[in-house]
Formats: C-alpha cells, structure tokens, sequence
C-alpha cells in the first residue's frame, strides 16, 4: 500500500482515506475507514471516466450486481455512489493474497485443500447465481485468501442472466484459461451460471497442479484447446478430485453441476471459519500478507486537510484480531503475527511538495539469464534521456527510474506494479523476455500505462487485452522470412532441415513451426523437419537422419547449447552446406562449446550492431558515456526511449509549463507515431505490433560474431 499524496482527498463519501492500496487508467482504489471505525476498499473513477456515460451506465451495473450478492464467501458492498463527479463503490477490506500469488509462491495445494476450497467457493456462486447474475471471469486472480477463508471478487463484468451486451466489444469476456468452452467459441451472452461452474474447474485444476487445465500461450490457440481438447489434469493423483474435476470440465454445460449441486456433493468443509485445511507455508503467507496490507501509515496531509483538520482519531489504539480468539496466527507452531494500526493523530509529516518528476521507467533483467541484454537496455536508454536532457531547449527534465525483475516472472508482476502506482513514470521500456512480459501484461493494461518492449518477440501473448503494450521488435514470425530467404533462395539448396528443439521453450517454437511452414510460401523449396524433446544430448542420429533425408541447408530453433551440440554433430560430416540459427543461440557460449565447429554459421537477429551504417553517432555516444561499444539490444532501447521521448514532448506542447500528458493520451500517441530510430523506423499496426520487418545478419567468423549487414528482404514488385 501507498501513502496518500497532496492531491488526494482526505475523505470520500463519509470514509476517512488512509493510504493507496492501487491505482489504475480508470481510476484510484483507497485504503479508507468508516465513521464506524470498519476498514473498506474504495475504488473511486477519475472524472474523465465519470463524464462518459457509456462506462458510468457501466459502474452502475457493476454496484447493482455487487450488491445483490449476499454471501459470506463474497466480498460485500457497504457503500456506493455512482451519480456524482467521483462515483466510487466501497466493499469490505479483504487484506490476503490471491490464489494465483498463492500458487505461484506456495506451489499447488494438497487435494483436501482443493475440495474445501471448492465448496467454499461453490457457495460464492451459489450466491451470486440465486441473485440472478453469472459472474463470467472467475480465475485465480479474483479469489482472496483471507484468515478466515476465501473472497470471491470483481463483479465488474458480471451480467444478469436475461441482460444484454452494452456494446460489441462486450460480446467476448472474460480470462483465456479460465474460460468456459460457450465463452471461448464467443457470444457471451450465451454464458450462464453452468459457465462459471466450468471456470471454477479451471480454477481448481490450477490450484491442484500449478497450470491452467488448457495450458497457456498464444490466445487463439488457448480457445480452441478449451473448445475441443480435453483437460490436462496431470498430476491430479486423487481419484475422487480427479472425477470432480472432470465433471465441473464438462463440455456441454448440462453435463457440469450447478454450484448448489457442487456444494452438496463436496463433503469436505473449514470448521468453524478456520483456515487450517490450508497448508502451513499458505497460513503463514496470509499472515504475512495480512500485516503488511494493514501496517498502515499515519494520516498524510491531502488537499482538503490543508484547510480542515481531520476528524478526531478513535479512542486508544485499535487491534487487529486476526484469528478467533486473539492476536496470534500460529502456522505450524513456528510463525505468529501481530498488527497494530495507528491512531488518526499519529503526527504524519507534511508530504514534500514540489514539481512533479517526469519519469521513463526501465524494467529489465539486471541479475538473471538475460542481464547482458537487460543491462544493454538500460544504459541505452539512460543514454536517450542523457541526451535530451542535454538539450537547451528541452520542455521539462526527464528521469530514468530501472527496476530489476532478474527475469521472473513473479518478480516482473511487483516491478510492474511499482511502476503502475508511480503516477510520475510515463512509460517503461521492457521486459527483457518473453515470460516476464506475459506476466506483466495485464497490470500494466489495467493501470494503461505505455509498456514498450524491444526485445520480447511472442508472436502473440496469453493476456486478453494488451492496449498499453507495444511490441517494437520484429516478431518471432517477421524473422523467419529472412532465414528462408538467405538459405533457400540459392541454386545449391532444395531442401531445408528444420531442426526444432524444445529446450528453445515456446519461442523455438514458433520459429521452427513458422520456418518449416512458410518455406513452401516464400520458395518452391521442400523441408525436412525433425523435433527433439528438451534435454536430447546425441544429437549426431538426428543429423544423419536429416542428411539421409537429403537437407542441403540447416536451420536450427533452440538455444545456445544446443545449437553448438548441432554444430559439433554437423561438423562431424562432410557437410559443407549453409546453416543457420535462431538469434538466441548467439551467445559466447555457442562459440565456446562448438569450437572451430562454430565456423560459417549465420544468425538473422532483430538488434543492430555498432559496426553497421546509421549507427555511428549513437557508438560514439555510447563509447563517451560508458568507454565501450553498445552491446546488443542498446540501440534498440535508445529508439524505444526516443519514441517515447517524442510522444511526450508532442503532447506537452511548446508553451511554458509543459502540459503533463495522461497515460491513456500517450498510448494513443505512441500508437500513432512514426519515429526514425538507429535501428529502424518505428511505426505500429493496430494491434501495436511493428510495421515491417528490417534485420540484421550476422555470421562467425574466426571465431568470433560479425555484422554482415542486413537480412535479406521480400524483392519489390
């Protein structure tokens, strides 16, 4: 939670605010207190949301549906007001960490776990279903695990039984993954309670093995394994969770039971309100989690305190009671918690005022597989803003705020989150991967905070709505063109070996897919293409069997390590063909592990280098600013800070005091602009992918990685 800041109020509909638990493009969610002393979530609409009609006739549906939920298993409504400047919609302070943090941290939970859950939240739906409403996106992230059981939240999509769409966008809602099949196959107003049934299945199978049951990556592929395919429950090792599972994963929502059926059929309960049917290291995780959201902070000064005091604090110092009888949660003997709040008067210190800061964030690896690149990035565009700064003219002073996310996921999620609460970063550049950008997606969505990555290349992405994203590299699927191009379109190749390796993860394989698949598109060339599961050693047996297969040019899709295994294995034969291979096997350790083997190998790779035309100017910069050559990836994030850099001075206009531009404006922008980088122009589709598909070309050669200069590209007609 974060401290209130000066512009801030100090009370919202009768409710004392002290701190924020979250802030979003849409709107604020505080921390706030009751006259009767009760802790509540506010989430409160920023004005500009509030004037349009279409998204307040929105809110009231989300209050109406809300509040007709009566269920102990449900967070409650204890307030709203949905007709003024600032509508705002107060529920019960639920203080506890979702199920999808749990499970990341914690792992899947036991099968007892798994039932009591289950009938818990069976009631939830039994609740919301007797009300009329079918909530549509129950998943991981909208149950909280509290000292006293679990919270089914979020009625912000929910929809009466006999209600109709708003609007066509409305149609299709809800979370890939956790999506019934009716919804999946679109139409949603063809979702009824037998659709949230199948969503809790999801949710439980998640819980019981780690994954959702569809699995997860591009979307499109994801509805239509929920559609057609059946569920993946492996590990799932009791017989009788097994079998429930299976019938909430029905196809047909006749076959699922309703949640009131599912409630009779669970005999497993929490006795008396209790959480030990959770595992110890959850218990202690709620705890945790429970004192940290309600170690709260004295009273910061806000807009209105400056002129009336605030109102008097309640008598004596108030206990939180996080278990039944008295202060003290024990989780197996070894873990106790006790939380004290504040007093009102607590004598805060009067919040510093001043200009606001103008902040470019970079979220990168800076400790993990990928640091080289993440660290690249961040003197790239430390270098950009260095640079303008520099200028006599500039508009306003711009700062670089780096967070370290080492490459993981659930470290990317609090780097992302930190960024999104900070109302004075602009935009971030990064992730640095592909996983880290998945996990990132919807956080920086729902706070519509611009995200550029240059170096994450999916060709598509799990998260449902991705608006604030920016791919500003060639997709995986732009790079394959250029590696068919260079080593088929020759008059001493026929056929193309496609070696797929799955240690490369879901990135080789796409490429290996889309390389094998496009050859016959691009050229009249055939392909051989072989598969080899993570962790193949020998890789001399596939090789003669490409050759036997008559492959007169290679392309491998995996990493560094495999690719020299290949190298060796092809080194071993007479072959003297072309061969190349994905941009991630160009690594010190390929040249290293494959020897003199390493010779002649290619690699078509989306970054630029110091060497090549049009990057002069930035290599001397960067040489100034750092006393070496820009190392791979520096460039491109230069661009993505320029790009940014751009958007923003456009929109804060040449006046005086710059006009500070809203994220939701700078996306637009961004989304609009065409910016001439040292890399390449960048431009974006209306999907925010870029336009076009320029790279580089690269070759060892003595045993060490050369420019060649760029790929080869479709011929004009």
């Amino acid at each position: 939670m974060e401290r209130l800041r000066p512009a801030d109020p100090s009370t919202i509909g009768g409710h004392r605010l002290l701190g924020r638990l979250g802030a979003g493009g849409m709107g604020v969610v505080y921390l706030g207190r009751s006259a009767g002393g009760a802790l509540t979530a506010l989430k409160v609409i920023l004005p500009e949301f509030a004037e349009d009609e279409e998204f307040r006739t929105r809110f009231r549906r989300e209050v109406e549906a809300a509040r007709r939920v009566e269920s102990p298993w449900a967070v409650a409504v204890t307030g709203a007001e949905t007709e003024g400047t600032r509508p705002w919609l107060a529920t019960a302070f639920v203080p506890g960490p979702a199920l999808s943090e749990t499970v990341a941290r914690c792992g899947p939970l036991p099968a007892r776990s798994i039932r009591v859950l289950g009938r818990l939240l069976s009631r939830a739906l039994t609740a919301v279903h007797t009300a009329g409403l079918v909530h549509r996106d129950v998943k991981p992230g909208n149950v909280l695990l509290t000292v006293d059981g679990p919270r089914l939240i979020d009625f912000g999509i929910a929809r009466a039984t006999d209600a109709t769409a708003l609007t066509a966008a409305d149609l299709v809602v809800g979370t890939p993954g956790f999506l019934s099949p009716e919804q999946a196959s679109g139409g949603g107003t063809a979702a009824g309670p037998a659709s949230d049934v199948f969503s809790l299945g999801c949710l439980l199978a998640y819980a019981a093995t780690g994954r959702p049951p569809f699995g997860s990556g591009a979307v499109d592929a994801l509805l239509y394994r929920t559609v057609h395919d059946e569920p993946d429950l492996e590990g799932v090792e009791d017989p009788g969770l097994r079998e429930l599972l299976g019938a909430l994963l029905a196809k047909e929502p006749a076959d699922r039971p309703t949640a009131a059926e599912l409630d009779t059929r669970i005999t497993e309960d929490a006795p008396n309100g209790s959480i030990d049917w959770l595992p110890d290291d959850v218990v202690a995780l709620i705890a945790a989690r429970s004192a940290a959201m309600l170690a709260l902070p004295g009273i910061e000064p806000t807009v209105a305190d400056r002129a009336t005091p605030p109102p008097a604090a309640l008598p004596g110092r108030r206990r939180l009671l996080l278990a039944g009888a008295g202060v003290v949660i024990a989780a197996g003997g070894g873990f106790a918690v006790r939380e004290w709040l504040r007093d009102d008067g607590s004598g805060a210190g009067a919040a510093k005022s001043g200009e606001r800061a103008w902040i470019i964030g970079v979220q990168a690896d800076l400790s993990g597989p990928r640091s080289a690149a993440g660290r690249a990035q961040e003197r790239g565009v430390r270098l950009a803003v260095d640079q303008f700064n520099s200028r006599a003219d500039k508009p306003f002073t711009l700062t670089v705020k780096a967070v370290d996310d080492g490459g993981d996921a659930t470290r990317a999620v609090r780097a992302a989150t930190q960024f999104t609460r900070d109302r004075d970063v602009l935009a971030v550049v990064g992730p640095t991967g592909d996983n880290t950008t998945e996990a990132v997606l919807t956080t920086y969505d729902e706070a519509m905070l611009p995200i550029v990555t240059v170096s994450s290349m999916l060709l598509s992405y799990a998260a449902g709505s991705k608006k604030s994203f920016f791919q500003a590299v060639p997709s995986d699927a732009v790079l394959c063109a250029p590696v068919i191009r260079r080593l088929v379109l020759r008059p001493d190749v026929e056929r193309l070996g496609v070696l797929l390796d799955r240690v490369g993860g879901q990135s080789a394989y796409q490429v290996g897919y889309l390389t094998n698949m496009q050859t016959g598109v691009i050229t009249t060339g055939t392909t051989y293409p072989r598969v080899v599961p993570a962790g193949t050693k020998d890789l001399a047996p596939v090789i003669e069997d490409m050759l036997q297969h008559d492959s007169d040019a290679f392309f491998y899709a995996g990493d560094a390590a495999g690719a020299a295994r290949t190298a060796r294995a092809l080194g071993g034969t007479p072959f003297k063909g072309p061969r190349m291979a994905m941009h991630t096997a160009m690594e010190p350790r390929f040249l290293k592990d494959a020897g003199q083997a390493a010779q002649g190998w290619e690699f078509t790779a989306p970054y630029t280098d110091a060497t090549a035309p049009g990057a002069e100017k930035f290599a001397a910069a960067h040489r100034s600013a750092y006393g070496s050559a820009p190392a791979y990836w520096a460039a491109e994030a230069y661009d993505a800070a320029g790009l940014v850099t751009a958007a923003v001075t456009a929109l804060a206009g040449s006046g005086a005091k710059p006009v500070r531009p809203t994220r939701t404006a700078l996306v637009t922008k961004i989304a609009a602009s065409s910016y001439k980088g040292v890399s390449r122009t960048y431009a974006f589709d209306e999907l925010h992918r870029l336009k076009g598909a320029d790279a580089y070309l690269y070759g060892v050669r003595d045993g060490r990685f050369v420019h060649l200069g760029a790929a080869p590209k479709a011929e004009k007609t």
